[in-house]
């Protein structure tokens, strides 16, 4: 397939860019400094821009047949980088003709169908006190997501390891079926499988170990 990956210079996009790539797949990377990315290959191509530049946004997503995000708060950033992404990226594929959006936020953004324990409550009051502004962002991205009338999958993921690509992990909502960790690399590993997959368009699992 033909995607368009956002945040691709993160550490979780990397990981997309990089099973993109060795799946076959042909990969538009979505950069602020394509340096960054230090990947090449001939079926990457790096289209550079930022959030709010719209024209960019809709040559990264023309012709593609699905958006992958990676995209994530940037300590010191700006305190609506998630909204505007949403905004602007739902916009630009609007525009463009395609369909697939696969998002990822924490699972600290709840969505109907969750049944926090007792762990997952405790985990959001700390970041309504300590992330108030991460949380607030992450969860109007969901909302515009939600509302785009896209066909998308909001995946949300617990706390982020460096571990392996195991492909064993466990889909479930927040409280049910759901555990405290995941790699990046597993994580990158499910977005992908949703290429193949109607299974969660207009749902929000989250992933996790």
């Amino acid at each position: 397939m033909k995607i368009t990956v956002l945040g691709a210079t993160g550490r979780t996009g990397k990981q997309l860019v990089e099973q993109a790539l060795a799946a076959g797949h042909e990969v538009r990377a979505f950069v602020r400094n394509p340096a960054k990315l230090g990947l090449s290959h001939p079926r990457l191509e790096l289209i550079q821009g930022e959030l709010d530049d719209v024209g960019a946004l809709e040559r990264a997503v023309a012709g593609q047949d699905a958006v992958l995000s990676a995209l994530g708060p940037v300590r010191g950033g700006r305190k609506d980088l998630m909204e505007l992404a949403a905004r602007n990226v739902t916009a630009a594929m609007k525009k463009a003709g395609v369909r697939r959006l696969i998002t990822l936020t924490g699972a600290g953004v709840a969505q109907p169908g969750d049944e926090p324990k007792a762990f997952n409550r405790l985990m959001s009051f700390l970041l309504g006190v300590f992330a108030k502004d991460v949380q607030l962002d992450s969860t109007r991205h969901a909302e515009i997501v939600r509302a785009s009338g896209l066909d998308w999958t909001i995946v949300r993921v617990p706390v982020l390891t460096d571990g392996p690509k195991t492909g064993k992990y466990r889909v479930g909502m927040v409280g049910i079926n759901s555990g405290s960790r995941i790699s990046r690399a597993d994580v990158a590993h499910f977005m992908l499988e949703q290429l193949g997959s109607k299974e969660h368009v207009g749902r929000s699992p989250m992933v996790s170990y």
